[in-house]
């Protein structure tokens, strides 16, 4: 790959910005993955993808999965805090939890338990699904398990089956209700689980979820529900359970200001309870600590303006100042920093089926007859006359010669044939003076609408409510970029479709360093060759809030792990989500289906419409069909 080449890939798709040092593009044109920033080791998605489908006989969309990124996620922020503890002579730990709400699948819950002697990650649930799956798993003595989210009866009584577990289970109060009744069952079965309060601050966080911080925040306790359940506490003599404050101003908190403020309020909080006779232990600051997904380093929303070293800096600086200040114990810091822990490390393999021209520039080229209306003659003289002076002219013209053809057509002055004949000329007329405008020094402001109008949508095979929800739902972007080719320059420029029956499924706004792209470069679609995307950073959230619209289910999921000579193993398969299983979800189940069906076939052999042979082959198939993939073959 030549240098200039090199260059346009870099400011096209930015991957040295947002990919934390895990992504890189090969002098072969394909994307690399690394277990770690700065790793020697490497692997191709491109060749991961083709032993996949070539060997492996895997359908896309595909989830590839990458556990050794998860493993040095957990090390950069336990090295982070270990750092900014050291550098500021911090006298307590750092207990890092992963939520379970941010994906909650076994692969990945696993893989931050492995190493438990080493980082004491715990895990937080905000469930009880996620806390009956919590139970089970093996933990170090010292790392935590927390209960967040509003909780009932059976919740308390599963996070006192931890207890019996051996499992530090902290029940955090969300309202003083929750707490009378932790006290009620420990007066009945002599059992309390370790307590923690979550505080209602008024400091806010910044982005897309600075709503769920300050004072009219869904959860926590106003100052006087703290004062309140302290009293309650005492009274039940349960002082020594009393272990944690919490408290959370947001997810993926743009802004590190917002970070440094909100500590200040909770550390004084924290230090007044501690200094009451409140011996608390730990201060769980939740989570908030962003993921770069544009690569600007703004505060920007789909961006952060720190490093993970600077947010531990300012956290564990902010809180010592206070403690010290007010002549307390540090306290040990928890982080729920799920989002963190785990974006980078999968990606979403999905394929270019098909292109969906706005016009067909495949179509030959207007011939103009004398009995042509003249609204077509005039087009036609607009597109052949057009160039680098008069192309703006040309434009507007063509687009009041649009609305005339239309017009007539309407008045059954135009016959269908010359209405698509001028529709042609319009949109050859529009490509021409785009590409003039692109040529030109100082290019016209709404020809940058135009090319929105004229990008290729390109078909991909995923669905985007399945896979990529928040992109829809609230406009997240994430990084976008061809696996291969990149060798060479992009040529076009697309939007990117869905296979869901939905105008909505598709997107249309991409990363760049200093705006919001409306459309991505990528290279002519030739149906002959594969082209592969790989939509990046979806690995928080992303899973557990995909949605079964038009009943598409999981992708097809490989791990991949990269040993110390450099070889990549693919260490698990998950087959995605078959036919029956999406139409049992919908309360379709098979055994009816097939009932139904075959006495729908035997009534047409009965009435002499269909012949038996035929109506078993048909059977046959649609039980067949049940086991297939829900996206394109």
């Amino acid at each position: 790959m030549n240098d200039e080449v090199l260059q346009r890939i870099q400011e096209l798709y930015r991957v040295e910005n947002w990919s934390a040092g895990y992504f890189d593009v090969s002098s072969r044109g394909e994307l690399l993955v690394r277990p770690a920033p700065g790793d020697a080791r490497w692997a191709s998605l491109k060749q991961i993808v083709d032993e996949l489908v070539t060997e492996r006989r895997q359908q896309l969309p595909l989830i590839l999965r990458f556990p050794q990124i998860l493993a040095s996620q957990a090390r950069l922020l336990c090295g982070a805090y270990r750092a900014a503890m050291e550098k500021y002579g911090y006298t307590a730990k750092h207990a890092p939890v992963f939520p379970m709400k941010v994906n909650p699948r076994r692969e990945v819950v696993e893989e931050f338990l492995k190493d438990t002697q080493r980082y004491r990650v715990g895990l937080e649930c905000g469930s009880k699904p996620e806390l009956y799956a919590a139970l089970a798993q093996p933990q170090s003595a010292e790392s935590l398990l927390l209960c967040n989210g509003f909780k009932d009866e059976q919740f308390i009584r599963l996070a006192l089956l931890g207890i019996k577990a051996g499992k530090r289970v902290v029940v955090i109060v969300e309202k003083l209700a929750e707490l009378r009744l932790v006290l009620r069952l420990y007066r009945e079965h002599g059992i309390a689980p370790w307590i923690g309060l979550r505080a209602k601050l008024y400091s806010r966080g910044s982005g897309k979820w600075a709503s769920s911080g300050g004072e009219a925040a869904k959860f926590g306790l106003t100052t006087s529900e703290l004062l309140k359940c302290v009293a309650l506490i005492r009274e039940a003599g349960l002082e020594d359970r009393l272990t944690l404050l919490h408290f959370h101003i947001g997810s993926q908190i743009t802004d590190i200001k917002r970070v440094k403020n909100a500590m200040k309020e909770a550390a004084r909080v924290y230090a007044k309870l501690r200094a009451s006779g409140c011996q608390l232990e730990y201060l769980d600051i939740g989570g908030g600590l962003g993921v770069d997904y544009d690569g600007s380093r703004t505060r920007f929303e789909s961006s952060v303006n720190y490093s993970v070293q600077e947010f531990a800096n300012d956290v564990v600086y902010t809180v010592k100042t206070v403690c010290d200040e007010e002549d307390v114990p540090h306290p040990n810091l928890v982080t729920e920093s799920g989002r963190f822990m785990t974006a980078y490390h999968s990606v979403l393999i999905t394929s270019i089926r098909d292109e969906i021209e706005t016009f067909a520039d495949d179509e030959p080229e207007v011939t103009i007859d004398d009995d042509d209306p003249q609204v077509i003659t005039e087009l036609k003289e607009l597109c052949d006359g057009i160039n680098s002076k008069n192309y703006g002219e040309s434009y507007h013209d063509a687009l009041e010669h649009k609305d005339e053809l239309h017009t007539q057509f309407n008045l059954g002055l135009v016959s269908l044939e010359d209405r698509a004949k001028g529709e042609v000329l319009f949109w050859e007329t529009c490509a021409r003076a785009l590409r003039e405008s692109d040529e030109a020094r100082f290019p016209q402001e709404e020809f940058e609408h135009l090319k929105r109008i004229l990008a290729a949508k390109y078909l991909c095979n995923f669905s985007l409510f399945r896979s990529a929800p928040d992109s829809w739902a609230i406009g997240q972007l994430f990084p976008i970029v061809p696996i291969h080719r990149l060798d060479e320059s992009p040529d076009e420029f697309a939007t990117l479709v869905d296979v869901t029956c939905d105008s909505d499924g598709k997107i249309d706004k991409f990363i760049d360093l200093r705006d919001v792209r409306d459309t991505l470069d990528l290279h002519s679609y030739d149906e002959d060759r594969p082209y592969y995307l790989g939509i990046f950073l979806v690995g928080a959230y992303q899973e557990v809030m995909g949605s079964a619209h038009n009943l598409f289910g999981q992708p097809n999921e490989a791990q991949i792990v990269i040993d110390a000579d450099g070889r990549y193993h693919l260490t698990k398969l998950i087959a995605g989500s078959r036919i029956h299983e999406m139409t049992a979800l919908a309360r379709y189940e098979k055994a009816t289906l097939l009932e139904s069906f075959r006495k729908l076939l035997t009534a047409r052999v009965e009435a002499g419409q269909l012949a038996a042979d035929d109506a078993d082959r048909a059977f046959r198939d649609y039980d067949a069909a049940s086991a297939g993939t829900t996206y394109l073959d």
